[in-house]
């Protein structure tokens, strides 16, 4: 059989790749279907032929998978939000597991490691404390809406097509936030609809209203609405804010920020406090920590919980040690060790997360951790007493080799390693398995429904 584009055969799933989508070899080559899982017998066709693998999507499922349910929500399969809700959750929580093992093989050749059962998410539709909607002037159709006359096609809010920068779903109710953000989202998308402000155009990059960003505390039951706009006109954003302060109690802030950059980033070069606070806070394992608009936090606030005990439990702090956090962003690691360490250092880039981690560790009253604002190639020598425990929490795309090299050096006796990727968590722990000993890792699940898997791994000095 000659694997080319727009070949057209019936498979039976065999796996299900890295990335979340289903894996058939055909001659020998790997082909990743669309919305397929293990067992499932479907008739594919090949939209993609690369010169080691191939892309296909299902036309017909002939017999579906015992991992198979039915997705509650209609806009399964088309939006990019949370593309799993078809695979029994139980499945869910035994492939993350597996792609950290097949990781930590195959890119880190690292064989024999205790990987644990993932742990699962105490809600699995409802969990998410942060959604980021977009405004459009082209909504794109869903399969049933294509006959209809009656769709406005000139506006959307809500979510992109998955791979589509130009492709946003009218989300009417997300079910990855609470259903108060629902009616928030349906509230906004009746004033933007009926205001003379035309909303933003992804291609043409012309218009007035671009996002809507919504925060919710879990702890305090609060909400914080974030509208993103082109340009600064109070006037026109004023008589919303003051709707949602007066229609919901549980609003305590609504901000609006101002960007005219093309980025489709929802995120102000400024902002406005319109009606409440300027910030929300929330809380993990007893501390405080306050969220402005454009502040980084765990968008599972009770999943962060359960990350953050097992950081705690691998450091094995006793209250003497000191510790250094590397990407310490806004403090919360350092914060939730605290008060077992006798001196936390955390190094962050983002000089606004600096600020906040200050901030919340102030708000918390505690003094004994320190920040260093930098990038960590450089502030790394800044570091003059050997750490007896390291915590590295990178971005997505791992540490830089200079990093590594920079971290070993220091030698520390213990190092716990927290990652959302575990691709690169594979490679950078190849780099260190000289000097550590990856002793166990443990896998959350922290956001049902997607692929993705947070991670901390524990590692002993050799």
């Amino acid at each position: 059989m000659k694997i080319k584009k727009g070949l057209q055969t019936e498979v039976e799933i065999t796996d299900v790749a890295f990335g979340g989508r289903g894996l058939v070899r055909l001659d020998g080559m790997a082909v990743f279907v669309d919305q397929a899982v293990t067992g499932d017998r479907a008739i594919i066709r090949i939209f993609r032929k690369k010169k080691n693998y191939a892309e296909a999507r299902m036309i017909d499922l002939i017999q579906s998978s015992p991992f198979r349910i039915t997705a509650p929500c209609e806009y399964s399969g088309f939006c990019g939000g949370c593309k799993w809700q078809f695979v029994k959750y139980e499945q869910q929580l035994i492939y993350k597991r597996q792609h950290i093992l097949d990781s930590l093989e195959h890119i880190g050749r690292i064989k024999d490691v205790t990987v644990r059962d993932t742990i699962p998410s105490e809600l699995i539709f409802g969990y998410r404390n942060k959604m980021e909607f977009s405004c459009s002037d082209r909504r794109w159709l869903l399969p049933y809406e294509l006959e209809r006359t009656d769709v406005d096609m000139g506006f959307a809010l809500g979510l992109h097509v998955p791979g589509t920068f130009h492709k946003v779903i009218d989300i009417r109710k997300c079910l990855l936030q609470p259903d108060l953000g629902n009616q928030l989202m349906d509230e906004v998308r009746t004033f933007v609809r009926s205001s003379d402000k035309p909303v933003y155009g992804l291609r043409s990059h012309s218009g007035f209203w671009r996002f809507l960003v919504l925060r919710h505390s879990v702890a305090h039951d609060q909400w914080m609405v974030n509208i993103v706009t082109a340009e600064d006109e109070r006037k026109t954003v004023q008589p919303l804010a003051d709707i949602l302060m007066d229609a919901y109690p549980e609003v305590v802030s609504v901000i609006n920020n101002i960007t005219s950059r093309k980025a489709g980033v929802a995120m102000g070069e400024f902002e406005h406090t319109l009606a409440g606070s300027d910030l929300i806070s929330d809380k993990i394992n007893g501390f405080t920590f306050e969220i402005s608009a454009n502040s980084f936090f765990q968008t599972n606030s009770r999943g962060a919980a359960l990350l953050f005990k097992t950081v705690e439990q691998y450091a094995g702090l006793t209250g003497t040690e000191t510790v250094l956090d590397l990407y310490s962003g806004t403090g919360t690691i350092p914060i939730l060790l605290s008060e077992h360490s006798k001196v936390v250092t955390g190094i962050e880039i983002i000089e606004s997360a600096v600020t906040d981690a200050e901030k919340n560790c102030r708000k918390n009253g505690i003094s004994n951790c320190k920040f260093i604002q930098g990038d960590i190639r450089k502030c790394l020598s800044q570091i003059k007493r050997r750490p007896d425990v390291l915590i590295i929490d990178p971005p997505r795309a791992g540490m830089h080799k200079d990093v590594v090299k920079q971290v070993l050096e220091l030698g520390a006796d213990r190092m716990v390693y927290v990652s959302c990727n575990p691709a690169s968590m594979a490679r950078d722990l190849q780099m260190m398995e000289d000097n550590f000993r990856l002793e166990e890792v443990q896998p959350l699940d922290m956001f049902p429904h997607t692929h993705h898997v947070e991670s901390v791994a524990k590692l002993t000095k050799k």
